[in-house]
Order: structure tokens, then sequence, then C-alpha cells
């Protein structure tokens, strides 16, 4: 499937939740973008900066493999690296305050 081409976050969002509408492929980003924040803090804490190469590994290889193995599609970040990034940390904050399924519900609606 092609991606489309999209001209803000705005539009982009709505793209991102489609592409991540099974609730597995949803938990494994959030857990590689806890575990991304919780080795950025600690290189932070431990002043550790070789740790700081492996923030994006924890992020995006939990992300990439539920792409593969879930939800059988591209991993958005391919096509607008930044865009997916802002909207991995946008669903991270929605599943921290459990609001993320009426938001693919609201999505998905459309």
């Amino acid at each position: 499937m092609t991606t489309p081409r999209l001209q803000s976050f705005a539009e982009f969002w709505p793209y991102y939740v489609r592409e991540h509408s099974r609730p597995a492929t949803r938990m494994w980003h959030f857990l590689g973008t806890t575990l991304a924040l919780v080795v950025l803090l600690t290189a932070l804490a431990l002043r550790a900066w070789w740790y700081l190469a492996a923030v994006p590994l924890c992020g995006y290889a939990l992300a990439w493999i539920s792409h593969l193995a879930i939800e059988h599609n591209r991993p958005a970040t391919f096509t607008y690296p930044l865009w997916s990034l802002l909207g991995d940390f946008k669903m991270w904050g929605l599943m921290a305050t459990g609001r993320m399924r009426a938001e693919v519900e609201r999505v998905l609606r459309k």
C-alpha cells in the first residue's frame, strides 16, 4: 500500500491512528517509548552518554517488530519520521491517561 502524502500533523494523526489500530501494536509502542525514555533519563542521570545510542534502538525496535508481526504494515517512520515520533509521544500520552481507545474509535468511525 502506498503511503499518502500528508501536509500537516493534523492530517497525519488519523493516518497514524489507523496504522496502529490493533491494541497489541499500541502496547508494544508504549513499551518501546517508555523504555526509550527510561534509557534517556538513565543516560542523563549517570552521564553515560553512550547509553544515548540505545534510545532510538529501544524505541523503534519494539515498534517496528509490532508493525511486522501484528499490524502487518510498514512503519510510518520511514515516510514521516518527525511526525511519526510526535505521533508516538501523543499516543503514549493518550495511552498513559486511558484515552487512546476512544481516539482509535473516533478515527475509525470517520
